[in-house]
């Protein structure tokens, strides 16, 4: 599934936040939006996945008005891993993942065979199929969100945002996430705040600042010490790991 963001304006009050913005992500891609805290990846996702209202242009999921169409189509296409996510109520992990499938069924309509089935696997590819009886509340951070990601992935999304899924988990958990969505083979957008993740996951990377992108490419074109400086005004150094191959970064203050 093809996403394209054009013109996206989003205010909150009397500041614009995010302005005039264009992104585009092609079938199958993992991209990644990189910035500054305050630098609008959370407002730019919140108004693509209508959690805030943009203020001026036109997202399309294929063929799909995202901004114009009824919530309950789009969560057919699309789903969402957030930061926070707690509650003030009660649900076992099976419940909670189960909860992917409501935009899939009608009022009131019962769960079948199909939509237990579609949510073991979930429950599966997230590792957590011991933990289906167990209370959501009682788990640790990084299980939690591996709940909703598996709730998403019962979802059955052609379309999935990570909006900073991973900022609060240690290393272990942020693998497991990242890992997992990569190898659902579906279109990703996901805002990231460790560099050296981004670079290793993603396909493409928009670098925000001010609300605005600031530069684009791959990760190869983007992380130069450059641009890092420009996005978090560090200092940094780039280089390759000969042993993994990835990208690595080191940073210090000006």
């Amino acid at each position: 599934m093809e996403l394209t963001v054009d013109a996206i304006n989003v205010k909150i009050g009397p500041r614009r936040i995010v302005k005039d913005l264009h992104l585009h992500v092609k079938p199958g891609q993992f991209v990644g939006i990189i910035g500054a805290n305050g630098c609008g990846k959370s407002t730019l996702l919140k108004s693509i996945y209508k959690s805030l209202p943009a203020s001026g242009g036109t997202v399309f999921l294929n063929q799909l008005d995202v901004l114009k169409a009824p919530a309950k189509k789009v969560s057919q296409k699309l789903g969402v891993v957030g930061q926070f996510n707690e509650m003030s109520f009660d649900l076992t992990v099976m419940q909670m993942v189960l909860l992917g499938r409501t935009p899939h069924k009608g009022l009131l309509e019962q769960d079948t065979s199909k939509d237990l089935a579609i949510v073991e696997d979930a429950l599966t590819r997230t590792n957590l199929l011991d933990y289906k009886d167990r209370s959501f509340l009682a788990l640790s951070g990084g299980e939690k969100q591996r709940v909703v990601l598996a709730r998403t992935i019962a979802q059955q999304p052609e379309f999935m945002i990570l909006d900073e899924p991973t900022n609060h988990l240690d290393i272990r958990y942020q693998l497991e996430i990242l890992n997992c969505v990569k190898g659902l083979g579906i279109t990703v957008l996901a805002a990231l705040h460790d560099l050296e993740m981004a670079a290793e996951y993603c396909d493409y990377i928009y670098a925000m600042k001010d609300g605005a992108v600031h530069t684009q490419g791959t990760p190869e074109e983007v992380f130069n010490s450059e641009t890092i400086e420009a996005l978090y005004d560090v200092k940094c150094q780039t280089f390759t790991n000969p042993i993994t191959g990835h990208l690595n970064f080191v940073y210090h203050i000006k």
